[in-house]
């Protein structure tokens, strides 16, 4: 007897579960069941970088510079790049930029190799030296994660969203034992809307997460803080300077990122980038310690030290050692180098994101702020500088992503800062301003924002950005060539539905457009029909349509124009297809129906 089929683990258990429960307890297992493989997640990749990090730096002499700088970094960016290149086949950088990219245009689709492989890779790039952070590829894993549960239940468009939401918060309060900045994360910059349907499932990921975390780390904060100097009414002003100098920081950091990696994506081959690339960080972790990984050891010492001696640690295995003079020129270099080192790091072929390394230079320039404020003495006010270097994290996080809420969030739960709560909100709030006035998207979102391609909370745009533009090209309309006679033209014009027709030249080239009102006084006169040819008959359109077009930029010409019919044409100028107002708008209504229902 045939056997029949067997039927997926999921499918048995997605029968089973509806059955039993509700589509939104259902979703709210699958929310549970996303927090604590996040935070799993999380937990194994926090244990590999310090394994890796503490058996290479094992023993180092802290009164002079290693020359094993030189080389772990470059090993480790290798080692990786042969571990995407042969194993994973695949590109798994920006991870947060692929997650909005996946939202918008993806329709929520990660691949599968994303629950693991960044896991992998980060851990050897950061655990080798790399100067970038493990947050961005365990968002990623958590969202895979979300993906990919969606795509073995079958789950609608709407709740698969739902579930690449609850991964990248669980990812978020599970890294920090943040469960409060994960789900306000994944609001600003992932840009999920916030109804009392996805509101639930997020909040139970972002709680099993740190709860999960907590029974495996502690439940102590991340950075250790202790508030010796509470916040007082006179340092408004210098928190609000603070503010604006975070702002202009991270707008250094974003535009410097954005043009380097523009160089790094004109190299081809993998070892040319690991050349630049490698050469680079190296260097710059030679000469700058601190620079090496996430950085976290540097943020402890500058937020707890309370004198020059414990501050000058932040020196060690440099040739800085024993110069504390130097130390604010110290600082200063590092913030003006660590967007190299990161990017580098990066466009080498390393995996690694940038919390880390926004949280690290948040954390130097708030101390470098204090300090040439107490040096030069302004407003007569004395700032502490271990609170202003906490506050400092929470405006380069604001600036660099667009994400005040996340910033304020984030640094109070991650160093227990909460006693600074309104001093957070207006840093935060004060780099938040002073970077949109020159940059409008976060250093994620801006790569697909210049494409067209990013989901906002703006409805509208998030609507065009959903809908393909191949979906409402019409391809079936008969093309005419230049020498066609009148006669043929009618007779393909009486057996078409079509009352607009495109003539192209042999190579396909769009050279005119035909409307059958244009001709209609002169379309059944036989007499004419040897008379007139297509290329005396033709017109120029209104306006000719790029088939890699935004919609939005599609919508807007139609609107310009006023047009009812206009062509499509891709890069070399070949005629693809027309695109109708009317069925432009018939899609348009679907789509936001869609959207809209919950």
């Amino acid at each position: 007897m045939p056997q029949s089929p067997s039927i997926p683990a999921g499918t048995r258990f997605a029968t089973w579960a509806t059955r039993r429960l509700s589509q939104r307890q259902f979703i709210l297992l699958l929310s549970f069941v996303v927090g604590v493989a996040t935070a799993l997640a999380a937990f194994v990749l926090k244990w590999l970088i310090h394994t890796i990090e503490s058996l290479l730096t094992y023993g180092f002499d802290a009164t002079s510079a290693n020359w094993l700088f030189l080389v772990y970094p470059i090993v480790g960016i290798y080692l990786t790049a042969l571990f995407i290149k042969y194993v994973v086949r695949d590109d798994i950088g920006h991870g947060v930029t692929k997650i909005l990219y996946a939202i918008s245009r993806r329709q929520g689709h990660i691949r599968r190799h994303n629950c693991w492989s960044s896991v992998i890779a980060s851990a050897l790039t950061i655990g080798f030296g790399g100067s970038v952070g493990a947050e961005s590829p365990i968002v990623l894993t958590g969202s895979a994660i979300g993906s990919d549960l969606g795509r073995i239940f079958k789950l609608d468009h709407k709740t698969l969203m739902l579930l690449i939401g609850c991964g990248a918060t669980g990812a978020v309060a599970g890294i920090f034992k943040a469960p409060i900045a994960g789900l306000v994360f994944t609001l600003e910059v992932l840009m999920i809307d916030l109804t009392m349907a996805s509101l639930l499932p997020l909040l139970i990921t972002s709680v099993t997460a740190a709860c999960v975390t907590y029974c495996l780390n502690g439940t102590e904060a991340v950075f250790a803080f202790q508030l010796h100097d509470p916040f007082a009414v006179e340092r408004i002003p210098s928190s609000i300077v603070l503010g604006v100098f975070c702002g202009l920081i991270a707008l250094y950091f974003t535009r410097a990122m954005n043009a380097f990696e523009q160089v790094f994506g004109r190299m081809k081959g993998l070892y040319r980038k690991l050349a630049l690339g490698g050469t680079v960080l190296a260097l710059l972790i030679y000469l700058f310690p601190p620079l090496y990984g996430e950085g976290y050891t540097t943020i402890s010492l500058l937020l707890n030290g309370d004198s020059t001696q414990d501050w000058d640690r932040v020196l060690n295995n440099s040739f800085f050692y024993g110069h504390d003079e130097y130390l604010l020129l110290y600082l200063t270099l590092i913030v003006v180098f660590k967007v190299f080192a990161t990017t580098a790091t990066n466009g080498a072929g390393g995996c690694g994101g940038t919390f880390a390394p926004s949280l690290f230079l948040g954390c130097v320039s708030g101390f470098i702020f204090a300090r040439l404020w107490n040096d030069l003495g302004l407003l007569g006010i004395h700032v502490p500088e271990t609170n202003y270097a906490l506050l400092g994290m929470a405006g380069l996080m604001s600036g660099v992503f667009h994400a005040p809420l996340t910033g304020v969030f984030l640094i109070a739960e991650l160093t227990g800062g909460y006693d600074l709560l309104i001093p957070l909100i207006i840093v935060s709030v004060a780099a938040y301003l002073t970077i949109n006035v020159f940059e409008p998207h976060s250093i994620y979102s801006m790569r697909l924002a210049r494409q067209g391609q990013l989901l906002t909370h703006h409805t509208d745009r998030s609507v065009l950005t959903l809908m393909s533009l191949d979906s409402v090209i019409e391809k079936s309309a008969p093309r005419l060539a230049p020498d066609m006679y009148l006669g043929q033209i009618v007779q393909l014009m009486a057996n078409s539905r079509s009352s607009v027709f495109a003539v192209t030249d042999g190579k396909g080239t769009l050279q005119g457009i035909i409307r059958f009102n244009a001709i209609r006084k002169i379309a059944f006169r036989q007499e004419l029909y040897r008379y007139y040819k297509a290329a005396q008959l033709m017109e120029p359109p209104a306006c000719v349509l790029s088939s890699d077009a935004p919609m939005a930029s599609v919508m807007q010409q139609f609107e310009d124009t006023n047009a009812d019919v206009l062509p499509v044409v891709d890069g070399r100028n070949i005629f693809v297809g027309f695109i109708t107002k009317e069925h432009l708008y018939s899609s348009y209504r679907k789509v936001i129906v869609d959207f809209s229902e919950e």
